[in-house]
């Protein structure tokens, strides 16, 4: 047996792999990637085909020397290596100084996938001390906009595989954490402009996206999400906007990153916000589904 990233694949699967290669010699590797998963039905839960896991795991095995894969027929472009650095865009920097009542009701736009996706590529890219950075997985791009001017710049993502602060706070165990941590999303940027100075409109922004990305998330990715988490620089910010939205300190991360071998913090440490979606949302992020 072989194992890839907790995918345990049998001398069995090998050979169904090997024979649906032989059965199409014309095919290139994506498109054999396609019919592999709709053979082993991999499919993510809004339906859509698992093609670069698949190919992943294709291109694992033709490593080890397992399959052989036909030679690539072309080079894909890939948006992580190549990127383009977003284009600025042009803006009203009117200073806006206002209170929250005075500017309600603001409009909230999901951009990702329509034509606004540039505006907040390019609003991340020029105002966000983190800069724009590409999504990879299941992600949401959103743009606040008051009187048809873009205020703010949020992002949700999917949640990071383990934080200690946030496993501990839900009670799960490893097994369980693997299975349901899609459940979760991570609020990976958050932007006001820096021309809005309005009291209050970060924690009054966050009240507003607790109730609209659930039913955004559920309709685009077809699966729920039961809790929001971010994390806090505390070498620049205390998260004052989080605790007035309610959001719950969970703790401090380590320092040392996702793939650390040293044990040594190595980066900022930052504070854990977690925010619940449902009541319940401990018995629906600990049970096996």
């Amino acid at each position: 047996m072989i194992i890839y990233k907790n995918l345990t694949i049998s001398k069995i699967q090998i050979r169904f792999i090997k024979d649906l290669i032989l059965t199409n010699p014309t095919a290139s590797r994506r498109k054999l990637s396609q019919l592999l998963c709709i053979s082993w039905n991999w499919r993510q839960a809004n339906g859509s085909l698992r093609d670069m896991y698949c190919r992943s795991v294709m291109l694992y095995l033709h490593r080890l020397g397992h399959i052989t894969l036909p030679k690539r027929k072309r080079i894909p472009n890939n948006p992580l290596a190549n990127r383009k650095k977003p284009m600025k865009i042009i803006l009203d920097k009117t200073p806006l100084k206002k209170t929250v009542s005075e500017i309600r009701p603001l409009e909230i736009k999901q951009v990702r996938g329509s034509d606004l996706e540039p505006v907040y590529n390019s609003l991340i890219a020029e105002f966000h001390y983190l800069d724009y950075c590409h999504p990879i997985g299941e992600h949401l791009k959103y743009v606040v906009y008051w009187n048809n001017r873009p205020i703010s710049c949020l992002a949700f993502s999917s949640a990071p595989r383990h934080i200690g602060a946030r496993d501990k706070y839900i009670g799960w165990n490893k097994d369980i954490r693997t299975r349901n941590i899609s459940l979760i999303a991570y609020n990976t940027r958050f932007l006001i402009l820096p021309w809005v100075k309005v009291s209050c409109l970060a924690s009054h922004i966050l009240s507003l996206m607790v109730k609209k990305l659930p039913i955004d998330w559920q309709n685009y990715y077809n699966h729920p999400i039961y809790f929001l988490e971010t994390f806090v620089d505390t070498e620049r910010f205390q998260g004052t906007c989080y605790k007035a939205a309610n959001w719950h300190y969970l703790g401090l991360t380590t320092g040392r990153g996702k793939n650390d071998q040293t044990h040594k913090s190595n980066r900022s440490i930052k504070a854990v916000w977690g925010y619940p979606l449902h009541k319940n949302f401990k018995q629906a992020l600990t049970q096996w589904t």
